[in-house]
């Protein structure tokens, strides 16, 4: 499973920077651009250089504490179309409580939670009425949305200038969307193996979404991908006998006596949107959801079916999981049927097919 992530920045973003007080300065700018008819027209020379254009964000600075010690934090979400032409975010309040703690976390001013759910909100909407968001599709309706597309929205903090090991005090909060596509392919392999690489260690930032925490896991996702896999599953650094997350991902299991079981959160796993809703969505189904440790070797003996959750996907299932050259298969390779249920679940609720109960999607 590739991911169907697009550099063709929307027009309008969103930048602000603290200035103490509680005082965040700025709002939406409007970057060069030409209509989407008249940008599709463009040939690929052109097109490119208008989109490299829009990539570069005036006043931004280039020596930081960001871009020289990776001090910084960011979030993903996106914006789904809707059968009646709206446009829904999912859960964009919920983003904006974790960024506010991961901002705290590096010990910078956190953006509000309010402040943040406007300025996404705000954009997309700017960007929306200049015709740059995806129509909804009824054939997307034939694969229960799993070839739907979406707007990816990326909030990220970015430091002020400075060199030297020092804290951001007056940070840059920025936001920018981009058009992404399926991120399903389904004749691509699901097998994932365990690896002794750690990502996180007690006490330090993997609590946080923060920049430093994706370079080792996306490194060794490569690594796992060299070899035939498509994710790499990493395991607790005190005694390599736990299974923690995914490369970027939360991850389950459906044991054999029914329960569907998580690793609990603490300080080195990241506490997933997409983890927190499939909770909601597989006990609303009855399903008893356990959140607690679990060992490698107890999903090599009993789980069957496995799956992990994010924002690129929602769930993607796994076929099977490696652990130090044992293969353990699930479902015969094939999705399992809970898994199935809770992602046309998500997707269908994502978008507006499936009423939402929890009052978990916002119109923009």
């Amino acid at each position: 499973m590739a991911s169907k992530f697009s550099l063709a920045l929307y027009p309008w973003v969103y930048v602000a920077q603290y200035k103490g007080s509680d005082d965040w300065s700025g709002g939406l700018r409007e970057q060069e651009h030409m209509t989407p008819a008249e940008e599709a027209a463009l040939s690929a020379e052109e097109r490119q250089a208008l989109l490299g254009r829009r990539n570069w964000i005036e006043g931004l600075p280039l020596v930081n504490y960001t871009t020289q010690y990776g001090f910084g934090c960011f979030e993903g979400l996106k914006a789904f179309p809707q059968k009646d032409g709206s446009l829904k975010l999912f859960r964009p309040d919920r983003n904006g409580e974790r960024m506010h703690r991961s901002m705290e976390g590096l010990r910078m001013p956190p953006v509000p939670v309010e402040l943040f759910v406007k300025a996404v909100r705000s954009m997309v909407a700017s960007n929306r009425d200049l015709g740059f968001a995806p129509a909804y599709d009824p054939a997307w309706e034939q694969d229960n949305f799993l070839s739907a597309s979406s707007v990816y929205v990326r909030p990220f903090s970015y430091s002020e200038p400075g060199i030297g090991l020092n804290l951001s005090k007056e940070p840059f909060f920025v936001a920018i969307s981009t058009p992404v596509g399926s991120y399903f392919d389904m004749d691509a392999p699901s097998k994932a193996i365990t690896t002794e690489k750690i990502r996180a260690t007690p006490g330090g930032t993997g609590w946080i979404k923060c920049d430093a925490n994706y370079v080792i896991p996306t490194l060794e996702k490569h690594a796992v991908m060299d070899r035939g896999y498509m994710e790499a599953v990493f395991l607790d650094a005190a005694t390599q006998s736990f299974v923690e997350e995914g490369s970027s991902s939360n991850i389950f299991f459906l044991m054999s006596d029914g329960t569907l079981v998580t690793p609990t959160l603490e300080d080195t796993i990241l506490p997933g949107i997409t983890r927190d809703s499939i909770i909601q969505l597989a006990r609303d189904r009855g399903v008893t959801v356990v959140e607690r440790k679990v060992t490698i070797d107890e999903v090599m003996q009993d789980a069957e079916e496995a799956f992990v959750t994010g924002t690129a996907a929602g769930i993607s299932y796994l076929e099977s999981l490696t652990h130090k050259g044992t293969e353990r298969v699930f479902r015969e390779r094939a999705m399992g049927e809970l898994t199935r249920e809770l992602l046309h679940e998500l997707k269908g609720l994502q978008y507006g097919a499936v009423a939402d109960r929890h009052g978990w999607m916002l119109e923009v």
